[in-house]
């Protein structure tokens, strides 16, 4: 009887850290519910000032015609529409005021939007400007597609020491060919040592906390996350705009968040 109990105790040993290693899901959207986005998740960036890369939308609030959930989908929608100066109207949703982590496993489950001109993104930025403005506070870029390179899916960081204005922005890419007609996750993991960019939970790029200060990594801090397509810019616009491909979409399946990575 001693030496089952004893058995029995070891077993229970051995599997207890098992059980508390299991990811934790701490926040997410099914999209369960139609109509706008819950708004007790959800807020909008709006307006049409070219939010720092000369783009062409205007993002509006609360309009289903850029932002809506059908069948259990969360769909970001850009339109051409000439009542609007620059010519374009889409959506940008974050989650600022409503949830922000330090660390975890973030993993957006979505298909794109094809067509030169398109920018859709999935990204993160700085709940708090804690070191002043952008780039010093960081970005987490976890998805970006640009619609004159069709299947390159870009991931990349930004901080004061590495960011695209100075040409010394950190990021990795793969190609997704299929990337408007099927679903794809596009994920980081993010720890305290490194970031890890993945898609359909394959690495493909490795951040690396350099152990120096916040101009290198300011990801220490709580992030938000931030669903949007943007029309031309900078990037997204560099071979124009195509006129007839519009209305274009950025299909979302589930955002889910997740306090470390999950076993496979």
């Amino acid at each position: 009887m001693k030496i089952l109990l004893t058995l029995s105790l070891v077993i229970f040993i051995l599997n207890t850290p098992l059980i508390a290693q299991e990811a934790r899901l701490i926040w997410s959207d099914e999209f369960s519910t139609e109509g706008l986005p819950d708004p007790d998740k959800w807020t909008y960036d709006v307006g049409d000032h070219g939010w720092g890369n000369d783009e062409l939308e205007y993002y509006s609030q609360s309009d289903l015609k850029n932002a809506r959930i059908v069948n259990g989908e969360l769909i970001i929608e850009a339109h051409a529409d000439p009542s609007h100066p620059k010519g374009y109207t889409s959506a940008r949703l974050l989650t600022k005021g409503k949830a922000s982590w330090q660390f975890g496993y973030i993993e957006v489950k979505a298909k794109l939007p094809y067509g030169r001109g398109t920018w859709p993104a999935i990204w993160m930025l700085p709940e708090e400007n804690l070191h002043g403005g952008w780039p010093k506070n960081g970005e987490i870029d976890i998805m970006e597609h640009v619609g004159y390179d069709p299947g390159k899916v870009h991931g990349t960081v930004h901080t004061e020491a590495f960011n695209h204005v100075i040409g010394t922005q950190k990021g990795g890419f793969q190609q997704v060919p299929d990337f408007n007609d099927v679903f794809h996750t596009y994920a980081v993991d993010w720890t305290a040592d490194k970031i890890d960019f993945l898609i359909d939970d394959s690495i493909y790029f490795t951040f690396e906390n350099t152990g120096k200060d916040y101009k290198e990594w300011p990801f220490d801090q709580p992030f938000h996350l931030i669903l949007n397509i943007a029309v031309g810019g900078g990037w997204g616009g560099q071979q124009g705009v195509a006129p007839e491909i519009w209305p274009q979409r950025m299909v979302v399946d589930y955002v889910r968040v997740y306090d470390k990575k999950p076993q496979q």
